[in-house]
């Protein structure tokens, strides 16, 4: 976006109970005006411009970026934000957005609770905090108990648990309500998902849903199958219905056979334990659904994305809406430790060489899209992977053609078409030419 002068000064004349000035990025005092935007109605912080409204300029630059996420992740509970840049006659700007928390409350740091007053980032203390934390605190929903007894916990399902824990065979009903499955007498809802073996009759839907579709377009699906049970169950059983939909192709390179799968089990895995580990499970009339077509693979899941995170900042902000949920998952080694799933998966498809993975927030839903496609051919995947297991090729004459079976100008052709798309890189010329995997 590109400002006049004049348009600068008239839409931001003045720091104020929506506008900040900073010069720089200072940790300290970035953070508490952060913190007071975000525990108030929001706010912009324009990084480059003085407290008089003069623009001295502040590029955003990788640098930046990176140190604006350094600072958001210092802060406790920031809410949603967003980096833009804009130039005033030229000069760069940095543009930080802070929303307003619409559950919980943000603090700096050092635990200090502020808020925007006018041009001021006021810490609260005493009644006034007692106040404003009463009116803000929110209610992790995983912790709130089920009508379900813990009596009725599966024996088996409740040694499965203590097991990923390692809690060993005593005091399990100890551990059980400091991890937050029980309370009060009951199960909670995160104990529900875990130490029964209908987590619906107590949550509603809370089972995974998936569709098949003949092809891209149509609205009418050929298969629909609902996968129940306790949340690792519902993984395992989801990922092994996934894998056998999608298949693999399979590619055949001199006396090699390679067998592709469409999409990564890794990918597929990190993919579908988000769902379900993130979703809301107030919104119980909604399962998470799982649309399979010939070009990709949908995951919807119920429940908007935990705030401060966004689609822009997925990789850099980490915010579990359920715990202790996510918490039980990595036990039992069926998710990424926090904040490596969305790179587990985009990283993942990068390597595979396969089109990036697409996120979305309707604010009522996650939707997440797998594409079972890619530019390079299977058989050009193939030919990349035996490339990795050599280390390095010479070529095309004759470690190519060794490794492809290909004749010697089709070999040319594949190096020459791979190299211009950027899968592979070239080293030297003629004899001395080597080929190595981009990236």
């Amino acid at each position: 976006m590109e400002l006049g002068d004049e348009e600068f000064r008239s839409a931001f004349a003045e720091k104020g109970q929506y506008v900040e000035f900073k010069t720089g990025l200072s940790r300290v005092k970035v953070q508490e005006t952060v913190v007071a935007f975000s525990n108030a109605d929001g706010g912009v912080v324009l990084v480059g411009v003085t407290d008089d409204g003069e623009v001295v300029g502040r590029q955003l630059d990788s640098g930046t970026e990176d140190s604006i996420h350094q600072i958001m992740r210092d802060v406790h509970d920031p809410g949603r934000y967003s980096i833009h840049e804009i130039a005033v006659d030229g000069q760069p700007i940095t543009v930080l957005a802070v929303a307003r928390r619409e559950e919980g409350f943000a603090q700096v740091s050092n635990g200090v609770v502020r808020i925007r007053k006018g041009t001021r980032d006021e810490a609260l203390f005493g009644a006034e905090l007692q106040h404003f934390i009463n009116a803000r605190a929110a209610t992790r929903y995983e912790l709130t108990a089920t009508r379900i007894p813990a009596s009725e916990i599966e024996p088996g399902l409740a040694s499965a648990l203590a097991g990923a824990f390692e809690w060993g065979s005593q005091n399990t009903a100890e551990r059980l309500a400091e991890h937050g499955f029980t309370a009060d007498g009951h199960l909670t809802v995160a104990g529900a998902l875990y130490l029964t073996s209908t987590p619906g009759d107590a949550l509603g839907k809370a089972h995974v849903e998936v569709l098949r579709y003949g092809d891209d377009e149509t609205v009418d699906y050929n298969r629909r199958v609902s996968i129940e049970g306790p949340l690792p169950r519902q993984l395992d059983d989801t990922m092994k219905l996934l894998e056998d939909e999608l298949g693999s192709e399979l590619v055949v390179l001199g006396a090699r056979r390679y067998e592709l799968p469409k999409l990564p089990p890794v990918v597929i895995r990190e993919a579908v334990a988000n769902a379900i580990a993130h979703r809301s499970y107030e919104l119980n009339r909604t399962p998470v659904r799982i649309s399979i077509r010939p070009s990709s693979v949908t995951i919807v899941s119920p429940g908007g994305l935990p705030e401060p995170v966004t689609v822009e900042n997925i990789r850099e902000a980490s915010a579990p809406r359920n715990i202790e949920v996510i918490r039980a998952l990595r036990h039992f080694g069926l998710a990424e430790d926090a904040g490596r799933g969305i790179d587990v998966i985009e990283d993942t498809m990068l390597e595979q060489m396969l089109d990036p993975p697409r996120f979305e927030d309707r604010r009522h839903e996650v939707v997440v899209t797998l594409p079972v496609r890619s530019a390079v051919a299977p058989d050009e995947r193939a030919w990349i992977r035996e490339l990795e297991r050599r280390g390095t090729l010479g070529g095309p004459d004759p470690d190519v053609r060794e490794a492809t079976g290909l004749e010697r100008v089709e070999a040319r052709s594949l190096l020459a078409r791979l190299v211009d798309d950027g899968s592979l890189v070239q080293i030297g010329q003629r004899r001395g030419t080597r080929y190595l995997k981009a990236g």
